[in-house]
């Protein structure tokens, strides 16, 4: 059996499969445009990248991508530069904009006026019905089991019957997810689609290096830890040696604050890690092409089930193995 026609606005994918946005680095033109073209939906993180480079790589993700395929663009409501990156990738007409760490009436009036749609982020029914209200076209529900910054401490298929019953637009179901039988669950339960992230960062075609995919397919169920960052906020992260230096109180000596975040701990400077998992250039806040990434000394986020993943697969072979155990959980549901 195939799987239910996903529509949101004028998106309509082979696959109802978002590919979560993952910054630093981690999800750029060559992911989001793989997973665009595997029939999925891909999805570019503004986070940690100037104006001008997700401008390059909105671009480039248009030009790879064969056919209808789908390119979205994450930012951030948290981050100092939101309404310039959310601006920008309206003018270069992307399919949709997805944000997270708040919300603001003026994201969806943007959209609006340029007639692309707004998906919200959201880890409650009262957040999904102040969304709604305010013009999301859709809502992404990210359960406890995510990666990264943690919105709730709820299990995602706890919080997805209070968010269906809530509203009327489609909903996503998000964090935990990495099977088919996943995605089949998550859509008898009245989801409309799923939103993946984890799986991906292990991929061929995922823009982080090599050696920060690797340390998915090395990772444990007991390796991953809950961090504080300076967001205010747990993250789920693969413990390392920076883990252990911020599971402490004194403030890090950092190279160079970026003054990303509205409001900050300054304790340490949670981009700055990043873009040292990443190879970045943390001095001028620059994510390079093929860098090699230092994995012990920065953060490494990562979903609940990172310990699942064995080995770096391209996104078609991963999109072609969720739509098999799809079939084959509805089939013998």
């Amino acid at each position: 059996m195939n799987f239910p026609q996903l529509k949101i606005a004028h998106i309509m994918p082979k696959v109802p499969i978002f590919q979560g946005g993952m910054g630093v680095g981690i999800s750029l033109s060559k992911l989001a445009s793989a997973v665009a073209n595997a029939g999925g939906v891909g999805i570019i993180s503004g986070t940690g990248i100037s104006t001008d480079e997700m401008r390059d790589h909105i671009r480039k993700a248009k030009s790879l991508v064969q056919g209808a395929g789908y390119i979205g663009v994450n930012v951030l409501f948290a981050m100092t530069d939101f309404a310039e990156k959310m601006k920008a990738a309206l003018e270069e007409k992307v399919d949709f904009i997805i944000s997270g760490a708040g919300i603001s009436r003026d994201m969806y009036a943007w959209g609006r006026e340029a007639g692309i749609p707004v998906i919200s982020i959201v880890s409650s029914a009262k957040l999904a019905r102040i969304s709604e209200r305010l013009g999301a076209a859709a809502v992404v529900v990210e359960g406890f089991e995510a990666g990264g910054h943690l919105g709730t401490d709820r299990p995602m298929f706890d919080i997805l019957p209070e968010v269906l019953e809530a509203v009327s637009i489609p909903v996503l179901a998000a964090g935990g997810i990495m099977t088919g039988e996943d995605i089949a669950k998550a859509i008898s339960m009245g989801a409309s689609g799923v939103q993946m992230g984890t799986r991906f960062a292990a991929s061929e075609e995922c823009d982080a290096p090599l050696s920060f995919k690797q340390k998915y397919v090395n990772a444990r169920q007991e390796d991953l830890v809950l961090v504080k960052t300076t967001v205010g906020l747990h993250g789920r992260a693969i413990a390392n040696n920076f883990t252990k230096l911020i599971s402490g109180s004194d403030k890090l000596k950092i190279t160079k604050c970026h003054d990303c975040l509205k409001n900050c701990s300054y304790r340490f400077c949670t981009l700055d890690s990043m873009f040292r998992t990443v190879g970045g250039d943390t001095e001028n806040g620059h994510v390079f092409a093929g860098a090699q990434g230092d994995v012990e000394n920065g953060l490494v986020f990562a979903g609940a089930r990172v310990g699942e993943i064995k080995d770096i697969l391209p996104v078609q072979t991963i999109i072609d193995n969720l739509t098999a155990e799809y079939q084959n959980a509805v089939k013998f549901a």
